[in-house]
């Protein structure tokens, strides 16, 4: 984002928020983020954002399933319920009403907004640090295998 300072600068403000200030606690931020570094094979992010997820709560065996493609099993009321915001609106570009309600119940209006946020955020990352082969640091082998789709 170097090579465009103005979308590099007002990317910054939002990801400033999104990842310090959301109404999220970092347990379900981390899992977004996670969730979008899968989906888009992004190494950079996972190798960066991993140790934050489990630092932030999220059990290694939700980690684990998320790395290896697969709907975790045993999630919290919570993060069963971003993850199926999160799935729906991947897959289908919107939500039904039932999905948006439970997601309401369990984070608020604004966690919701919060989640489409960091997903949209770390989205737009994933396909820059994708498009321009941004490293691993030297010496880190890539943590994420190819989905196959």
């Amino acid at each position: 984002m170097l090579r465009s300072p103005e979308v590099m600068s007002r990317a910054r403000a939002m990801g400033d928020y999104l990842r310090y200030k959301s109404s999220l606690p970092p347990r379900l931020s981390e899992f977004v983020i996670l969730l979008t570094a899968r989906r888009w094979t992004q190494q950079y992010e996972w190798h960066a954002h991993q140790p934050l997820a489990l630092q932030g709560g999220l059990r290694p065996a939700i980690v684990s399933a998320i790395a290896e493609g697969k709907r975790p099993s045993g999630m919290a009321d919570d993060e069963d319920a971003v993850y199926t915001l999160w799935d729906e609106v991947q897959r289908n570009q919107s939500v039904t009403d039932a999905t948006y309600a439970r997601a309401v119940a369990r984070v608020g209006e604004q966690g919701v907004i919060d989640v489409l946020g960091i997903t949209g955020y770390y989205t737009m990352l994933a396909m820059v640090m994708n498009t321009t082969r941004t490293p691993l640091p030297a010496g880190v082998a890539p943590p994420l295998a190819p989905l196959r789709r």
